[in-house]
């Protein structure tokens, strides 16, 4: 029997969001706890409009049109409307773990009790995944505020029975996908709609796997560094424990204690501890606490910013019941995500380019004392050369996808609307920033593996001979030229899926 993850809105973790998401580990509900939050909400709304109050977003229009007053009987036309005409995203559809991260994050902040909403819409969000009812998402289109409007109303319109949704791979109307789950279409009721679309869980959700994967990543780049050392018999001592002792930052003492780990009893340095004339390595390998553990530092605060988020209420009005209040404000606006998204980007293009001056440096014998490009017979063997230029090419790239999305706020709306996060644009750079750093890490640790067979029969450190025979379960020893690129997508699957990133805890 499957777990099942109870929403009470403030709970979520992470890890969660990934279980959900990824690994569809578990089904959701909403929490006993939090339904009467939901209805003690949904009675401040319904109060409001029985009483024809004049309320942003329940009896009035939306954006700069909310001087417009809609009558009691055209609520639920407005609510249906808001859906279908911001639901105007373009490009790729989002990749079913995204969708899913989306649908959950929707689904856990509407439990707060805050958006007023009837438990019924969490419900129906909830079956979505319990059912494997994927909506198609447009991947572009949002500008991070009010929140991810065209992705959510996207995720919306399945809900009402319209748009497409994929279903164990097939594209199906939104309303046949229902059919097939025996759900029937949603009818939103006052400030549903509204509830749907208004929020940052487009950018969130992106962010948050983007993120478990860059953590993931920065362990990887650990462990990479420390076989690149290895094989160009570099030396261990800038890890020691009272360097980073007086420059305490958190994430250098945790790369360092990584790579001390990671090359204990490494007969490659004790062959060579005595005589060796090299005073101190350059700085990719002898830096490698500094930057790998700036990028630790990082991902800890982007951590904090998006688990506060995925517990947050971000639609607009917010209804508070204990004082029967419905208050308009700004709690859609991406800022906070957006510029921890953009950093994501930035780690990642740090953590590349240093990756790679390692690559670089095992390939080029006056540097590392190997042989040319890693080959017995360069000249008739290109050997390694091409994957330092793959590196290269793709530390290009994440340095033009570096650049902050966060600072780019073109207005909208008729000004109303007239700062705005690019929160979308920042999660999908990050994403793709995460995965061209995996391939980076790959081609080091491939490099560096070949780079070993030539300090052969000498073992490496623990923890590097075990990352090396990770590399060999995917990639042989190249002894003359063949073509890498399948090796290079058998290696990756593995950097992706953590198999380096869990040698630490072996």
């Amino acid at each position: 029997m499957r777990d099942l993850l109870q929403l009470r809105g403030d709970a979520l973790t992470l890890e969660d969001v990934e279980a959900v998401a990824v690994h569809r580990s578990c089904d959701v509900a909403l929490s006993p706890e939090a339904r009467p939050r939901v209805e003690a909400a949904r009675t401040v709304v319904e109060r409001a409009v029985a009483e024809n109050r004049v309320v942003y977003g329940l009896t009035t229009g939306f954006g700069a049109l909310s001087e417009v007053v809609i009558p009691p009987d055209r609520i639920r036309e407005l609510q249906v409307n808001l859906i279908r005409s911001h639901a105007a995203g373009i490009g790729d559809p989002l990749p079913e773990a995204e969708v899913r991260a989306i649908t959950l994050l929707r689904a856990n902040v509407l439990a707060l009790g805050h958006s007023g909403v009837r438990p019924v819409v969490i419900e129906r969000l909830a079956d979505l995944l319990n059912r494997g009812i994927h909506p198609v998402i447009p991947e572009r289109g949002s500008v991070g505020a009010s929140g991810d409007l065209a992705p959510l109303s996207h995720l919306a319109l399945v809900l009402l029975g319209e748009g497409e949704a994929f279903v164990t791979g097939e594209r199906l109307s939104g309303a046949e996908a229902l059919r097939r789950a025996r759900l029937e279409p949603l009818v939103l009721e006052a400030k549903e709609g509204l509830a749907l679309n208004n929020g940052t869980q487009a950018m969130t959700g992106i962010g948050i796997l983007a993120l478990l994967a860059l953590e993931r990543a920065i362990e990887s780049a650990d462990v990479a560094g420390a076989m690149s050392l290895e094989a160009m018999r570099g030396t261990p001592d800038a890890f020691a424990e009272p360097i980073q002792r007086v420059r305490p930052h958190p994430g250098q003492k945790e790369s360092a204690e990584r790579l001390r780990h990671l090359l204990r009893d490494s007969e490659i340095r004790e062959s060579h501890r005595h005589g060796d004339p090299r005073v101190q390595d350059a700085y990719s390998l002898r830096c490698m606490p500094q930057v790998h553990g700036a990028a630790r530092s990082a991902t800890r605060y982007v951590r904090e910013v998006l688990s506060i988020e995925a517990n947050s209420a971000t639609d607009n009005p917010l209804i508070f019941p204990e004082e029967d209040l419905v208050l308009s404000g700004g709690n859609f606006h991406g800022q906070p995500v957006a510029q921890v998204l953009d950093l994501i980007a930035m780690v990642c293009a740090d953590i590349a380019a240093i990756s790679e001056r390692r690559i670089a440096r095992m390939i080029d014998p006056t540097l590392s004392g190997l042989p040319a490009f890693l080959t017995k017979d360069p000249g008739v063997n290109s050997g390694f050369m091409m994957p330092q230029i793959v590196a290269a090419a793709l530390v290009a790239d994440l340095r033009t996808r570096a650049h902050p999305a966060s600072t780019d706020s073109v207005p909208t709306d008729n000004n109303k609307e007239d700062h705005v996060s690019m929160g979308m644009g920042a999660a999908l750079k990050a994403r793709s920033a995460v995965a061209l750093l995996e391939t980076v890490l790959t081609l080091e640790l491939m490099t560096a593996a070949q780079g070993l067979e030539f300090l052969r029969p000498l073992r490496a450190g623990r923890g590097v001979e075990l990352a090396y025979d990770i590399v060999r379960a995917h990639v042989e020893p190249l002894e003359t030229d063949r073509v890498l690129s399948g090796d290079i997508q058998r290696l990756e699957t593995a950097v992706r899926a953590g198999r380096f990133a869990r040698i630490y805890q072996a």
